[in-house]
């Protein structure tokens, strides 16, 4: 008996695979170390049929990690504009730099290398070699969390330290078991992750049809309902602020730059102040006209990874900033037509969009 046999995991999922597995992804034709890179920074908190889209058009701007690396930030995330989790572009072109800098141009084969890099953590350093050089890695993302959880029936949420060390060592323990070849080890990587996704999904996950499910503890147990072990309720925090759309007497709109750090971290977006008599000392001190006959908006409801946040719309229009202050490096008046060029969080493009045609 092979060392692939002794181990059934490997073995069903890869035959399960071949046949049904995704093999038209758009970062697997070309698979290069760059497109694989990318693919899985989008991936980290975003699904595939929302990344792909992004994934193509980002490339096709930033073909190579050079280009990326010269690019400058305000393209960046106008290309991640609407995407979410705007850190990870952030990341992205502070690795790109990094890499031409100390890698010549490259991403680094070396593991600890990769891990080196702004936004690559364990998970995602194993998927990038495993799928980009075939190096026999193991992955443990949300999907092979959830997979391994229910497949060795294990305890506790997978957050915590003590269960996620488990999970790895029973990943890693796979993967050596196995001795796939580097060809095979992009494969075996992908169809964990397409196992998660597809079958072994958080909700109503298709036992019937799974590859696994004669060695599954959990099914056998009657336990897939409960695994992964939730994590430990707690209601997020919720916010307020009000939201200031200042027009001119072109119709250009008033942008301002958030702070390099924090939520939306260095997008453009509407001024921001935490309540009504904030908002008004901002009005004042910028803009020309009457802050009590600003349009009132319909709020927006925008949940954040750990609090929610409700924004209260102010619309103006024919303002102008007074003459002190001026368009500068984070303060820019910016025509309907070119709010596609500029990374802007995606509850204020959404309100841009659907009120930018109002009369």
């Amino acid at each position: 008996m092979s060392t692939l046999q002794a181990d059934p995991f490997p073995a069903r999922l890869l035959a399960w695979f071949d046949i049904s597995g995704r093999h038209d992804l758009p970062w697997q034709h070309p698979r290069s170390p760059y497109r694989v890179w990318l693919s899985e920074i989008m991936l980290q908190q975003t699904q595939v049929k929302t990344a792909a889209p992004y994934f193509e058009r980002f490339v096709a701007a930033l073909p190579t990690l050079p280009d990326l690396a010269a690019a400058p930030l305000d393209d960046v995330l106008a290309l991640w504009s609407g995407l979410g989790y705007y850190a990870r572009a952030r990341n992205l072109h502070a690795a790109a730099k990094r890499c031409v800098e100390l890698h010549g141009g490259d991403l680094p084969r070396d593991l600890d290398a990769l891990t080196a890099l702004p936004g690559i953590g364990r998970s995602t350093a194993a998927a990038i070699a495993s799928q980009a050089w075939g190096e026999r890695c193991a992955i443990l993302d949300g999907n092979v969390k959830r997979v391994l959880t229910r497949y060795h029936g294990i305890d506790g949420y997978p957050g915590l330290p003590a269960v996620e060390k488990k999970l790895w060592t029973l990943a890693e323990d796979h993967v050596d078991r196995a001795q796939l070849p580097p060809l095979r080890m992009a494969d075996y990587t992908q169809a964990q992750m397409d196992l998660g996704a597809t079958l072994c999904t958080r909700a109503d996950p298709a036992c019937v049809i799974c590859p696994v499910q004669d060695d599954c503890v959990a099914r056998r147990e009657g336990r897939v309902a409960e695994l992964p072990t939730p994590k430990p309720g707690k209601t997020p925090p919720q916010k307020y602020a009000h939201v200031l759309w200042a027009e001119d007497g072109d119709g250009r709109i008033l942008l301002q730059r958030r702070p390099p750090s924090g939520i939306w971290a260095s997008l453009w977006t509407l001024p921001q102040a935490e309540d009504d008599a904030l908002a008004q000392d901002w009005f004042r001190q910028h803009l020309t006209g009457d802050y009590a006959r600003a349009q009132v908006l319909a709020p927006i409801d925008h949940a954040f990874s750990h609090y929610k946040l409700q924004l209260q719309p102010l619309r103006w229009r024919g303002t102008a900033l007074r003459s002190r202050i001026g368009d500068n490096d984070d303060l820019r008046w910016v025509a309907r037509a070119e709010l596609g060029a500029i990374g802007i969080p995606a509850p204020i493009r959404k309100l841009l969009e659907t009120s930018v045609r109002e009369p």
